[in-house]
């Protein structure tokens, strides 16, 4: 395996053999300004695919716009997506204890429980990569609490995405464990 850089240079290799247009890479300055704006961090591989390259059209944030609605709206789609099952789809873990009666006081507990989770930081649609986390980085794709590894890190990422493997990954270097509890919800352990 090479190290994180050099995945990254070669996940920008498939986005770019696939037509995805890359604009010059942030540097530190931006990379910095652009979780200052958000209140996002981005993980080493993360980091270091934007240093390289900024993906950017449809469904790619745009981190250098620091006004970008659509960005904050990413930002803020895992926590969104697990208070619509709450609300919707009656989700709610054993763990959490007793149900609340009302809305307010269920949101309260959703925003805190999602608070102390493993943060995460949108890659590109409702793909998104562990901010804090060593790299080598798996990838997820977040809806609501329908959550799968969508790569063991951005390279495998890029090839499944945008390359010649299509579809969903088996982990094969993760447990339930790697980031609970979004992994839980990966292996379909959601009753956390």
């Amino acid at each position: 395996m090479t190290d994180g850089r050099g995945r990254a240079a070669r996940a920008v290799e498939v986005l770019r053999a696939s037509g995805v247009e890359l604009a010059p890479g942030l540097s530190d300055h931006e990379i910095a300004h652009a979780e200052r704006s958000f209140g996002v961090r981005f993980g080493p591989d993360h980091r270091a695919l934007l240093a390289l390259a900024l993906p950017v059209g449809e469904r790619w944030p745009d981190w250098r716009d620091d006004d970008n609605s659509g960005v904050r709206s990413q930002v803020r789609w895992p926590v969104d997506g697990v208070l619509f099952d709450v609300e919707n789809n009656v989700f709610w873990p054993t763990s959490w204890g007793d149900r609340p009666d009302d809305e307010s006081s269920r949101r309260a507990v959703v925003e805190a429980r999602v608070a102390a989770w493993p943060r995460v930081t949108p890659l590109y649609g409702h793909r998104y990569l562990p901010a804090d986390f060593a790299p080598g980085a798996p990838v997820l794709s977040i809806y609501q609490t329908d959550v799968i590894y969508y790569g063991d890190d951005v390279l495998d990422w890029a090839e499944r995405e945008f390359g010649s493997r299509r579809g969903s990954a088996t982990p094969t270097r993760w447990t339930a464990q790697t980031l609970e509890p979004w992994s839980l919800f990966a292996f379909a352990e959601e009753d956390f």
